[in-house]
């Protein structure tokens, strides 16, 4: 019987999320550039680091996208490219989700003076623009691929914070946490155990959207020079084209074109995943 209940309700999650077409085209896209990126050395043989070709060679059936101002091919940098940027997406929005989740928790369970203090904090990040925190961060412990994946995660938790603290507190004098109190469950048992597997929803459309704008924040600084200049990324390459655009236009489009599909792709999953696991949101 529990089986069937939970086959239904599966079936019902992918038909509400079947009926939303964008959030179908998101997936598509994030699937089709994603196994693209993953599938990248077969994909392209070459070395997106190494001239090929002559330079600013045009988009052709050899070099799809053409080449830069040293001969390297452009499509091989895009795909490869991707690849970084998703890593950061992904791994950025794994940090903030775990930070925010971790404050929102504790804020929403404990309620009172820790509840204030640790939204003024959320606010305070909140006030600050993040990329001006990024700059500063990047710029004190370095340009690696790592310390920019870090600071975009650490500066990106308050809007899961928020959304978790309202979880816990419109759940934390439930029936089913005043049962688990009853029977001497302790407060991290509580928070973690017994309110948190019910607030995983809003915080899995939370981190799809964390994912598209912590790869347009890493494109953000890349776009500034302010990235990793041993790592091809799209705000990288879009960076690297800009003073050549009107020499070589593929250079700067074919990135942009990339980086735009992917952010959409996730933004349009966050809206789909919003009906399915978020009711009330759905119409």
């Amino acid at each position: 019987m529990i089986a069937a209940l939970g086959a239904a309700a599966r079936s019902t999650a992918a038909a509400v999320f079947v009926e939303n077409r964008p959030a179908v085209l998101g997936t598509l896209l994030v699937v089709l550039i994603g196994a693209a990126a993953a599938f990248a050395p077969a994909l392209t043989p070459h070395n997106p680091l190494r001239g090929v070709a002559s330079g600013f060679a045009a988009p052709s059936w050899t070099h799809p996208f053409g080449t830069d101002d040293l001969g390297r091919d452009v499509f091989s940098q895009v795909l490869y490219g991707t690849r970084v940027s998703l890593l950061v997406g992904f791994t950025s929005a794994a940090i903030a989700s775990i930070i925010g989740v971790a404050i929102g928790a504790a804020a929403g369970f404990a309620g009172g003076l820790v509840d204030d203090a640790l939204m003024r904090v959320t606010e305070l990040f909140q006030v600050i623009p993040r990329i001006f925190l990024s700059i500063l961060l990047v710029a004190l412990f370095g340009q690696t691929l790592a310390v920019t994946t870090i600071a975009i995660g650490i500066l990106s938790w308050p809007a899961t914070a928020r959304v978790v603290r309202a979880e816990y507190l419109s759940k934390r004098e439930l029936d089913y946490v005043t049962a688990a109190r009853s029977f001497g469950a302790g407060p991290f048992e509580l928070m973690f155990r017994e309110i948190l597997p019910n607030t995983l929803g809003p915080v899995i459309v939370t981190s799809s959207l964390l994912v598209g704008s912590g790869i347009l924040l890493e494109a953000g600084l890349a776009f500034i020079g302010l990235s990793d200049p041993n790592v091809v990324s799209l705000g990288r390459l879009i960076y690297a084209a800009l003073p050549l655009m009107r020499d070589a236009w593929w250079m700067s489009v074919f990135p942009g074109v990339f980086l735009s599909l992917v952010v959409l792709g996730f933004n349009l999953i966050g809206d789909g995943l919003s009906d399915v696991l978020n009711p009330r949101l759905h119409r």
